[in-house]
């Protein structure tokens, strides 16, 4: 098993190729990197770091690995309503924003009301732990909706799909999962 040395926007990581240590993913994350099939972007780019899970929420974990908060993305889910029925999205920002959940999100999935998914039916709906929810191995039906400054990151970090890990992945590979598109402003000011 090969370390990779991080580049310093990833502070004290410690990452290893993600299919090496496939029990710091959750099995739809291990699925989802095994399935990957894109030549411009081999799956070996993708890395894995263990991390404490008590510190699995992005402040805490870019102050105690020093990450910087640029570097980090967040995969936040939102349920959006409409005539009775409920439509779902995975939202990809940097942790310097936040998603435009009634603006972007809204209109993209065409709903009268958007708003976060509560916890337990994130958590039923990705079978991954709350806090490590990522955009890798989600329902196929789902639009994955990227922020731009997300997707052209040289590199980015990630939830896992478990608290207890992050992964490290080029921008460009959240751009090209199944059901991806790159939106400008969806990831708003804090």
């Amino acid at each position: 098993m090969r370390t990779m040395s991080t580049p310093s926007a990833f502070g004290t990581l410690k990452a290893v190729p993600a299919l090496d240590r496939t029990d710091l993913l959750a099995p739809p994350v291990t699925a989802a990197i095994r399935e990957w099939d894109h030549s411009d972007i081999p799956a070996g780019e993708f890395q894995v770091a263990e991390i404490d899970p008590e510190l699995a929420d992005t402040a805490a974990f870019c102050a105690a690995y020093d990450v910087a908060l640029d570097a980090s993305a967040n995969c936040v889910i939102i349920a959006g309503k409409r005539g009775g029925e409920t439509r779902y999205a995975a939202c990809m920002v940097l942790a310097t924003t936040r998603a435009d959940v009634n603006g972007v999100v809204r209109r993209r999935l065409d709903a009268r009301k958007a708003s976060f998914a509560p916890m337990d039916d994130a958590v039923a709906r990705t079978g991954m732990e709350y806090g490590g929810i990522t955009a890798f191995g989600l329902p196929a039906d789902w639009p994955v909706l990227v922020d731009r400054r997300v997707a052209e990151s040289a590199g980015v970090v990630v939830g896992s799909g478990l608290r207890r890990s992050k992964l490290l992945v080029p921008g460009r590979a959240l751009a090209g999962l199944p059901g991806a598109e790159v939106l400008d402003d969806l990831g708003l000011p804090t």
